[in-house]
């Protein structure tokens, strides 16, 4: 009987065998991965990211994002372009969220139909500082978040593109064209922007940049200066459009942004580099326009003797009003930015937590405007902070000037005597500083107090200075050439900013440095010697040489 069972056991063993041999050929062998392992996870100015390695055998990712006590059925999948990979991790992030705490969802897929899933811990998400005149109640459409509702999320009929290195020329978009709403689709981000200053289609719409887009990769989209040109069909044509870069490495390398006859456009978290004229150009009748969060770097040498590090850095121009320039990170910029050129009517402009990191002058050169300046980061600037000239007034506010050679100038008079005029020899314009922290500066005149470098002159000064907020600059004090008095601007209009939200002057350094820029300051690093570079207006060799051989990271886009 054992020899039976025995017998009928080693039959049934070989049998199997045998089985298992056959269906082998059948059965999908592939050793799929057990789970997914995020890395890295974390949230910005509304948007969050997440990050993790690749697993083996996968074929694509699906990414998704929810609000952290929300139910799974909250989840919504984010784009697919916003998954990119880089050579050692993976990584997606989630853009137009509402500040509060979120959780983000990677699921790994498989070609056998099998997925896995991980699920990042809380991430917290921020609000952008909307402040400034391009929120200003009295200004012509009160936001300047273009494509986007103030509470950072996408207005809900925006439509959304992307333009990475591969598809800036091939990109499409359905524009309306005529007043019978007529349709083209429009090929590339050039004819994209061209068809939409027709004038028709005001659809609110989002461009987001991907990766290091060259003057290459953009030809045929550019004008003939170097400019992505957005312009709208007539004066402060409202545009409804925000042009923003995705993650910390988006980078406009080799060309710059041009802005016309533009209303409610925001441009975002993008650096600009080795720009041929230019880097940003509010240039022309336009109104609402916010410019944050970017870093700025040299831009390509000029022709005149004070353009080696580039023109300006962002220049507000032509009739444009109710811009604010926000968190903005200048690195080492020879001329900031121009406020005014041949303007002769009053407009309105917001410099805020803008970090001035060894740059040179213009921060900004003011004329004929009106221009609140607070909460900026002056670090070791060689020439001047700001200027004014042309009859213009600035309200100069709780900054923070570490050895900034120059503070604040006024055209043809006070500390601009020592030398030969800093100006053109323009008329004069007038400054009201207010509880500004100033260390190292050579020279600063005061019109009404001793507190500068030198006694007071109520004559020929730099700025008055106030000791309250709401002072007004009593008619008495005037510039020299053209007899120009302080508006008081800032005491009779909304400045799209109250005093509560008016930072402590001792926390300025703090908060600019860690916000100022793209998020998480970007994927370029420069430490300057302020031993050299505080005082030196030269161009940084080896900054430049490092500008000039920057490369990205990224290996591909897509999830999939």
């Amino acid at each position: 009987m054992i020899k039976i069972f025995s017998k009928l056991s080693s039959k049934i063993i070989i049998c199997s065998l045998i089985f298992a041999m056959i269906i082998g050929f059948f059965i999908d062998t592939t050793s799929y991965a057990s789970g997914v392992s995020i890395t890295n996870c974390g949230g910005w100015f509304e948007s969050a990211y997440v990050e993790w390695t690749d697993v083996n055998n996968s074929v694509g990712y699906n990414v998704y994002v929810k609000p952290a006590n929300s139910a799974d059925s909250a989840y919504v999948q984010i784009d697919n372009e916003l998954i990119r990979k880089y050579p050692s991790y993976l990584r997606a992030d989630a853009v137009g969220l509402a500040a509060g705490t979120y959780v983000m969802k990677v699921e790994c897929l498989f070609s056998n139909g099998s997925t896995v899933c991980a699920v990042s811990n809380k991430i917290t998400v921020s609000e952008n500082d909307r402040s400034g005149f391009a929120f200003a109640q009295d200004s012509t459409y009160k936001t300047g978040s273009g494509a986007y509702n103030d509470d950072g999320t996408l207005r809900s009929n925006a439509k959304v593109i992307y333009v990475t290195p591969d598809t800036a020329k091939s990109v499409t978009l359905d524009v309306i064209i005529n007043s019978k709403g007529k349709v083209q689709t429009a090929v590339g981000i050039g004819q994209i922007l061209t068809l939409r200053q027709k004038g028709y289609d005001t659809t609110p719409l989002a461009i987001r940049f991907i990766g290091k887009v060259t003057d290459s990769n953009m030809s045929g989209q550019l004008n003939s200066n170097g400019y992505l040109q957005v312009k709208g069909k007539s004066s402060y044509k409202e545009m409804n459009m925000t042009i923003e870069g995705i993650g910390e490495d988006a980078t406009a390398y080799g060309w710059g942004f041009l802005i016309r006859n533009s209303g409610n456009v925001e441009i975002r978290n993008i650096g600009v580099m080795y720009f041929p004229d230019d880097g940003i150009s509010l240039d022309t009748d336009n109104c609402n326009i916010w410019v944050h969060n970017n870093d700025i770097f040299y831009g390509q040498k000029g022709s005149d003797a004070d353009q080696v590090k580039g023109d300006g850095s962002a220049d507000v121009k032509g009739a444009s009003t109710y811009v604010s320039l926000s968190y903005n990170h200048f690195w080492d910029s020879g001329k900031c930015s121009l406020c005014g050129m041949s303007d002769s009517t009053e407009f309105f402009v917001t410099y805020h937590h803008n970090w001035y990191d060894h740059s040179d002058s213009r921060h900004p050169r003011i004329r004929v405007a009106s221009v609140h300046i607070y909460n900026n980061y002056f670090d070791g600037n060689a020439k001047y902070g700001v200027g004014t000239t042309k009859g213009s007034s600035a309200f100069v506010e709780a900054n923070y000037f570490r050895n900034c050679k120059y503070p604040m100038m006024s055209s043809l008079q006070g500390t601009d005597t020592f030398g030969t005029g800093t100006f053109s020899k323009e008329n004069g314009g007038m400054i009201k500083a207010f509880n500004n922290k100033i260390e190292g500066a050579k020279s600063l005149i005061y019109a009404n107090s001793d507190a500068g470098t030198t006694i007071a002159n109520a004559t020929s000064f730099d700025a008055y200075l106030a000791v309250s907020r709401s002072e007004t600059v009593p008619s008495s004090y005037k510039t020299i050439a053209g007899s120009t008095v302080y508006n008081n601007f800032d005491t009779n209009k909304d400045l799209g900013v109250s005093q509560s939200d008016i930072d402590s002057v001792n926390n300025v350094a703090a908060i600019v440095t860690a916000s100022a820029g793209r998020m998480n300051q970007g994927d370029f690093t420069w430490q300057f010697n302020n031993a050299v570079d505080d005082e030196s207006s030269d161009v940084n060799a080896a900054l430049m040489a490092k500008i000039a051989s920057y490369t990205s990271q990224l290996v591909s886009i897509g999830g999939k």
